[in-house]
């Protein structure tokens, strides 16, 4: 009998090979028995045996120690194997790709789009006192906060959970020597991301980065206004091309209308927006014009942007 049981034992701990085909995904409930555990697994496939499955876990003491949670198991495998997956709280997880410079509600949207968490509990998550308390105080949302990348979230992940994987990752890549360089530029970090999502939404080339950064921090430090385009989309709401009446639509954002910098980050800066607010180019650049191919013209009076901005008209004019 004990020979019969050992044969069973090894015949389950022995693998059957690499994974073939797609996996299937299954999902574990909270509180769910070893019994319905075992049932759920042997209905999608997964394991040919409950009793086995049970009579493995019992034995290895893990009946207790099986994560709820949704995963993706491949058919057919080692009872051991698939213990060791539901054991390892190891869930399934769906690809998130967040590029740079989106506004907070097109992030959120993003995000609904791709995993199917509502846009809106993504945006009262972005709100939580808590998530913002870490970043630094009188922060009223984590716009600017929510690094632009690609991410591998839980498939029952909820929208908080993003976001702090979000804030999480900005932290991450967020450098020890860049706050020791905020006293040399006299900028909080606020200030310095708040200026990092303009020049994000200023440049098309990674070229012109610094230069950007230049002009701006020229125009802050000479008590000009900032007159970004990119503040004056996030003022409006919504990307399209700019009229003159847009210029003058109020709010603390348009930097048309308003001194120094907006109150807050117009979207989410990447590391090199970032690097190029805290370390600009040294020049003596006050003014840029974009072309048709979205390179700079960097002048450093009016009467040279003035020249460059006639030249870019008559090149859009061809």
């Amino acid at each position: 009998m004990r020979r019969a049981l050992a044969l069973t034992l090894l015949l389950a701990a022995c693998g059957a090979g690499p994974p073939t085909g797609e996996p299937v995904r299954v999902t574990i409930p909270r509180g769910a028995s070893l019994a319905a555990i075992a049932d759920t697994l042997a209905a999608h496939d997964i394991i040919e045996s409950p009793g086995r499955f049970r009579l493995w876990a019992k034995l290895l003491r893990k009946e207790r120690a099986i994560h709820a949670g949704i995963y993706d198991l491949h058919r057919d495998r080692p009872v051991r194997e698939v213990l060791a997956t539901l054991t390892s709280g190891a869930t399934a997880f769906q690809r998130l790709v967040v590029p740079e410079g989106l506004m907070l509600r097109e992030v959120a949207a993003q995000i609904q789009r791709q995993l199917g968490v509502p846009a809106e509990s993504v945006l009262a998550a972005a709100r939580d006192s808590a998530l913002r308390d870490e970043i630094g105080p009188d922060i009223p949302t984590l716009e600017g906060y929510l690094y632009p990348s690609t991410y591998y979230a839980r498939v029952d992940a909820n929208a908080r959970d993003i976001v702090r994987q979000m804030v999480d990752e900005f932290q991450s890549r967020w450098r020890p020597a860049w706050t020791r360089r905020l006293d040399s530029i006299g900028l909080t970090r606020q200030q310095v991301v708040t200026l990092a999502s303009i020049i994000e939404g200023e440049v098309r080339h990674d070229a012109d980065r610094k230069y950007v950064a230049s002009v701006y921090h020229n125009r802050l430090r000479a008590g000009w206004r900032l007159q970004a385009d990119p503040t004056v989309i996030y003022a409006l709401g919504r990307r399209r091309r700019l009229f003159e009446r847009d210029y003058e639509f109020r709010s603390p954002y348009n930097t048309y209308l308003v001194d120094g910098l907006p109150p807050g980050p117009i979207g989410q800066p990447s590391a090199k927006s970032l690097e190029a607010a805290l370390y600009p180019a040294e020049t003596d650049f006050f003014f840029l014009v974009a072309r048709a191919d979205g390179q700079h013209i960097f002048s450093r009076t009016l009467a040279e942007h003035l020249a460059a901005a006639r030249e870019v008209r008559a090149e859009r004019g061809r």
